[in-house]
């Protein structure tokens, strides 16, 4: 019999790897390697922050009437535009291997409790959002702040973040 040439191919192609439950949890990322992740997200952050602080302190000269408003018009759109770019290679990073720029240079992903892969919606909508509006809620938020990161030392090494999200930290 001769093959077609025209035949859908039969391949089978996993492009994400689910992992049983005890593989997962022999492959959690180590709180150090969490922390630096963090760190370093936080180090890229300032990328677009110094900026935007420095336009911010400008315009403290310009409303005064001493410096001109141009220079500092710059820089504050230099900051935007830093913050959207690093915003948006996060989000399609997080959206493709649930990783950030930190988390990429450490080789460490966030996937689903059972090895899925985690969209961006739930990171977005689920992981960050809740935490974040806890806190800001007056003595709540601060407890809520403190405990998040603090529930990394129990037995799960989870975050607050990711028990709400469903969601654990692995080595990719």
């Amino acid at each position: 019999m001769e093959a077609n040439p025209y035949a859908a191919p039969e391949a089978t192609v996993d492009d994400v790897r689910a992992w049983d439950a005890q593989g997962l949890e022999e492959r959690k990322a180590s709180r150090g390697k969490r922390l630096a992740a963090a760190l370093l997200d936080g180090v890229i952050n300032l990328v677009w922050a110094l900026p935007v602080l420095w336009g911010a302190m400008m315009a403290v000269g310009v409303g005064k009437g001493i410096k001109p408003a141009a220079p500092m018009i710059g820089v504050l759109l230099l900051g935007f535009a830093l913050l959207v770019a690093i915003f948006v290679v996060n989000c399609v990073m997080l959206h493709r291997s649930g990783q950030t720029i930190g988390k990429r240079m450490l080789d460490i992903a966030i996937v689903r409790t059972d090895g899925s892969r985690m969209g961006l919606l739930r990171y977005l909508f689920i992981r960050v959002l809740p935490v974040a509006l806890l806190g800001v809620i007056p003595y709540i938020g601060r407890l809520a702040t403190l405990i998040d990161p603090l529930l990394i030392f129990g037995n799960e090494r989870r975050c607050l973040h990711d028990l709400i999200a469903d969601t654990i930290v692995v080595d990719a």
